[in-house]
């Protein structure tokens, strides 16, 4: 019987490994610039979490979510997105007490969905993502935004595109759903079955659907932005005006609603427009979310964060042909000839490791031809060959394999001669 990753997932491979190294080093560095604090939360939370926090009438609840029953009968779910389970433990762990406000969150780990395999889509998915939890002030909607924007660019992206809506406040979204209502039900027959659910739950999850997206009356939809409230709107221009002092270029885009129910006021997409990128061009969605610690049982404050795969991310530095500056060479391969010298290249080894020098040896007993071979299909900067004559005068011959030059260094000077070299 021969098994396989399963459908919607996938390996990832030592060589690939070093490609998300890189890009989770440079995540890291920038999160702690912007001093953002990781969080690291359950992979699975109660299937009520995300029903209440995510939205039940959105697709991730109704269709993608991978939900469990545990021996004591209780319903869990692999959590599909990060966000819930962040403000999950602001709640519980009652960070609104804390002395500095907002609390800033980054979190990177495997989200589930259950949606159709596409490129740079998986069932299983790693999702970095940033949560500023405790400040209603634009500033920080701009900080966010730019933070998802300087991490895109720093891998190196340049075929990008923020677009950018407001959502307004309750009212707003009120007005705007009594114009949705009357705008779509004299031809919702026409649309899919889960619009037609929707349009008396949540018809603002209808501008969102992938089935019906190219219908006539989603061109012609009422836009969220011409019933934004005087405050909504003064809001929407604070956040545009410190985007616009960041140097943060952007299109607003009234049909932009997000596929989440919490988001309201500022939402946004980062999109590539490289050629040859895919139908599926968003890279990165975020968007304020005032209101979602109170529904999750906190007190009543204000939120923003945003949300990447790392799958798009590489798909995205392939498709504008951006290689990575990875570091994966090796200081040291030892050819040892014979049991003895094994013996000392497995000690010699140890000392460079001790003192952080990266070496490898042969392990399958290979001669030496296929030993040099290994080293250079390795990237060794340098070789040391170990043998008998090695072994009696206590020193070898280090080859420099870029320049061909060779120095002979006694044994108990080589961890020095390598760091001074290296």
């Amino acid at each position: 019987m021969s098994f396989k990753v399963p459908r919607g997932t996938q390996d990832i491979l030592p060589e690939q490994t070093t490609r998300w190294q890189k890009v989770e080093s440079i995540l890291r560095d920038l999160t702690h610039v912007y001093r953002y604090k990781e969080i690291r939360t359950p992979i699975f939370e109660q299937t009520e979490l995300f029903q209440r926090g995510v939205g039940d009438t959105t697709d991730i609840v109704q269709k993608e979510m991978y939900t469990f029953e545990d021996r004591g009968g209780r319903s869990l779910t692999l959590r599909p997105e990060g966000t819930a389970s962040s403000v999950r433990a602001y709640v519980e762990h009652k960070m609104f007490g804390y002395s500095d406000q907002p609390v800033k969150l980054s979190y990177m780990g495997p989200m589930f969905r259950y949606e159709r395999q596409q490129a740079g889509r998986y069932r299983q998915f790693v999702q970095f993502g940033v949560e500023a939890i405790g400040s209603s002030d634009p500033a920080i909607d701009a900080e966010v935004i730019s933070l998802a924007m300087d991490i895109y660019q720093t891998v190196g992206l340049k075929d990008l595109k923020l677009v950018l809506n407001s959502l307004g406040d309750k009212e707003t979204r009120e007005a705007h759903r009594t114009a949705l209502i009357q705008h779509f039900e004299g031809s919702i027959g026409e649309y899919c079955s889960d619009c037609q659910n929707r349009l008396a739950k949540n018809p603002l999850r209808i501008l969102d659907c992938k089935k019906d997206h190219d219908h006539p009356l989603m061109k012609t939809a009422p836009a969220l932005t011409d019933y934004l409230t005087e405050s909504s709107a003064k809001y929407f221009d604070q956040v545009k005006k410190y985007l616009d002092v960041l140097g943060i270029t952007y299109v607003v885009d009234p049909n932009l609603v997000r596929g989440l129910d919490y988001y309201n006021h500022t939402a946004f997409e980062i999109m590539s427009t490289a050629e040859g990128f895919g139908a599926i061009t968003t890279l990165c969605g975020g968007g304020r979310y005032n209101g979602l610690v109170e529904d999750i049982g906190g007190p009543d404050v204000p939120g923003i964060g945003f949300a990447m795969s790392i799958e798009r991310l590489l798909l995205a530095l392939e498709a504008e042909g951006v290689e990575l500056d990875v570091e994966d060479s090796l200081d040291i391969y030892l050819v040892a000839m014979g049991d003895e010298a094994k013996l000392k290249s497995a000690e010699l080894i140890s000392s460079f490791r001790a003192k952080g020098i990266s070496a490898d040896m042969d392990y399958v007993d290979r001669k030496m031809k296929a030993q040099m071979k290994s080293a250079d299909r390795l990237g060794a900067k340098y070789v040391l060959v170990i043998g008998e004559s090695e072994l009696e005068e206590m020193c070898v011959n280090v080859k420099e394999m870029e320049t061909g030059n060779q120095e002979k260094v006694p044994f108990s000077e080589l961890v020095t001669y390598v760091l001074e070299h290296k």
